[in-house]
């Protein structure tokens, strides 16, 4: 097996995604109901599927074939990234994503404990980290890490509320973690704080104004006004790593991340929330938001985060342009434009191939492809 194998991919309909923006991309008819993620690899809860077999089955026949020796004695016989494209109509919730030692062992306490993966009370879902990253293909705006807290006291501050004085006065001194504890404990002060928003028409609360109208009642509608407001033009890329509170508000952008889904929500979700936990892992350093830069690399612009699992390149071919891809690593394509063509096999918008670490094969067409690959950080 040399492929390139042709992908099925998963379209997963979670409540905050978009009912327009896949159709739109790819030329599908809608569904009535919302469309979130299109993912594209072989996590075991959602594997693509080539040819009638999972990708995990593809890969488990032949590790080394379809990943390469390298990737295997790096990351095992697993593929080490997931490919993804959000379309987000409404924010998600607000989360945190565990380090791979963390991972660990809280899967291997639950796989112990005897708790199925499909159990309510589950929180890791495989033990493995999930750092990731996404790029911007429209404009798309999200909240992530931890303002500075003197910026974030004066945030509350704007507000004019007497019942916000006590978190003011921990942030002045530095003291992030109490104060996003206290957050969830104060629920009147949280409601007052909502009603503020909602009363509010200053430029820079309107972001908060949006989570206060999607999710009334919600504590972390005020916690999300210590994180900083991040809006991404087409083409940026932002990274965030183990312990970095976010979330995503609105736009369409591919993802591309560590082959896992362990997610520790602590709200803006009707989805069962994970704040003990969450508050456990949390990286409380205030920091501005990590934007990756885009670097010239065989022919596209590539974005590569400061991890070893993946990497990220998007090619914008011309007609009778050449782009090879040398063995050596495991590849995923995804179209999201015009037709792309690797040898025979041709993909337009919305579809995905595999291509293995075996194979030397060149990407011709015209179109955009995002390809995702092991990434060269050591």
């Amino acid at each position: 097996m040399t492929g390139p194998f042709p992908l099925s991919t998963v379209i997963r309909p979670y409540d905050w995604g978009s009912t327009t923006a896949f159709p739109e991309m790819f030329g599908t008819e809608r569904t009535g109901g919302p469309q979130a993620e299109l993912w594209a690899g072989a996590h075991p809860s959602a594997p693509s599927f080539s040819g009638g077999l999972p990708l995990t089955e593809l890969i488990r026949r032949d590790p080394v074939g379809m990943l390469g020796e390298r990737a295997v004695e790096r990351f095992g016989p697993v593929l080490p990234f997931l490919l993804k494209v959000l379309a987000v109509e409404r924010p998600l919730s607000l989360q945190v994503h565990p380090a791979n030692d963390r991972a660990a062992a809280g899967f291997a306490r639950e796989e112990n404990a005897g708790i199925a993966p499909d159990d309510a009370r589950r929180v890791y879902r495989d033990p493995r980290h999930k750092p990731e990253m996404v790029c911007a293909v429209t404009g798309f705006e999200a909240l992530c890490g931890f303002r500075d807290p003197r910026d974030a006291a004066a945030l509350l501050d704007g507000l004019g509320l007497a019942e916000t004085a006590p978190w003011t006065a921990l942030l002045r001194v530095g003291a992030l973690r109490r104060t996003f504890e206290r957050v969830f404990e104060d629920a009147a002060a949280c409601d007052a704080v909502e009603r503020a928003l909602l009363r509010s028409d200053r430029d820079e609360y309107a972001a908060y104004r949006g989570l206060a109208l999607a999710f009334p009642g919600d504590p972390a509608v005020t916690a999300a006004l210590l994180l900083n407001h991040v809006r991404l033009s087409p083409g940026q890329a932002m990274f965030l790593g183990a312990g970095v509170p976010h979330a995503y508000l609105a736009g369409v952008a591919v993802e591309v991340m560590a082959n896992s889904d362990n997610v520790l929500r602590c709200g803006l979700t009707a989805k069962r929330r994970h704040l003990a936990e969450a508050l456990s892992v949390l990286d409380l350093r205030p920091a501005e938001p990590s934007l990756v830069p885009a670097t010239r690399r065989q022919g596209g612009v590539s974005y590569q985060p400061p991890v070893a699992e993946f990497m990220l390149t998007r090619h914008d071919l011309a007609t009778g342009a050449s782009r090879p891809l040398p063995p050596g690593a495991p590849r995923i394509l995804l179209c999201l434009g015009g037709e792309a063509r690797v040898q025979r096999m041709a993909f337009g918008p919305g579809e995905a191939a595999f291509v293995p670490a075996r194979a030397s094969l060149d990407l011709t067409g015209q179109g955009t492809v995002h390809i995702a690959e092991p990434g060269t950080t050591p």
